[in-house]
């Protein structure tokens, strides 16, 4: 499941073809760590969006079948060109990190979901086509539940996401419930935040739900990796309901038990 670093990718997953290993870490690479220059450390915003242009440039002179000298992008190269890889997605996420640079709130769902398209949607893509099914019907389930699980990551992590001054819930669906920027500073789980939750919680499972044929679609071994994400998924939206959405102090985490939930239901779909 996505926590953060784009933890989703499935490098070190059983269900993942060895062929596939050393292309899914070079993506891998390139995602975790240009987020890292995104988030992490002390660099100022200036210094950041410096770094993520560097990285702009290197997918450019990629494309232009310029030999790299970095390492993480001579394999990367290596990989766009094994498996004939589309160079937007690499740069829909660049554009994604760079926002949360400089973006701290979303005034409406719409806005927020056009992030996901660029922060979360790209995954869904490349795996995809390193499987050879990126067919348009697969994307769109695709980038269903990738949003989704974007969508669920914010909802279990919006104590974490305010400490780093960050709303990841449209503000118009705040204001409708009553719910300030204020309140999530004292981690105030009180009833108005609750339905703010319910509602949230709500929307998202729909969105899941609506991308899931993907996963019973799908052959082999990303068919049952599917089941699995599409899955845990869903068991956080429970975990996030069972602790009356109080995700301040409860912040939901998927133990054992959960596990056995996950997979006996991936077996059911």
């Amino acid at each position: 499941m996505p926590v953060d670093h784009y933890e989703n990718f499935p490098v070190a997953s059983v269900l993942l073809p060895k062929k596939l290993v050393p292309a899914v870490e070079a993506i891998y690479a390139f995602a975790r760590s240009a987020d890292d220059l995104a988030d992490e450390g002390d660099a100022l915003p200036a210094q950041r969006l410096a770094a993520l242009a560097a990285y702009e440039a290197a997918l450019a002179a990629i494309g232009r079948g310029e030999v790299q000298p970095d390492p993480l992008f001579a394999r990367l190269a290596g990989v766009i060109a094994q498996y004939q890889l589309p160079l937007q997605p690499f740069n829909d996420l660049l554009s994604a990190f760079r926002q949360d640079v400089v973006t701290s709130t979303y005034a409406s769902f719409e806005l927020l979901l056009d992030y996901c398209a660029r922060s979360a949607n790209p995954v869904g893509l490349l795996m995809l086509t390193l499987y050879g099914a990126a067919d348009a019907r697969n994307v769109a389930d695709s980038n269903a539940i990738c949003s989704a699980l974007q969508l669920i990551n914010f909802l279990q992590d919006v104590a974490i996401d305010r400490e780093k001054q960050r709303i990841y819930m449209p503000l118009d669906d705040l204001a409708r419930f009553g719910v300030t920027a204020e309140q999530l500073d004292k981690a105030v789980a009180d009833a108005r935040f609750q339905a703010l939750m319910a509602f949230e919680v709500a929307r998202a499972r729909a969105l899941m739900l609506s991308g899931a044929p993907l996963a019973r679609r799908l052959p082999g071994r990303i068919g049952w990796e599917l089941r699995l994400v599409v899955q845990g998924g869903l068991r956080i939206l429970e975990r996030i309901e069972k602790a009356g959405y109080d995700v301040f102090r409860r912040r939901p985490q998927l133990k054992l038990g959960d596990w056995v939930a996950i997979l006996w239901r991936a077996l059911r779909m």
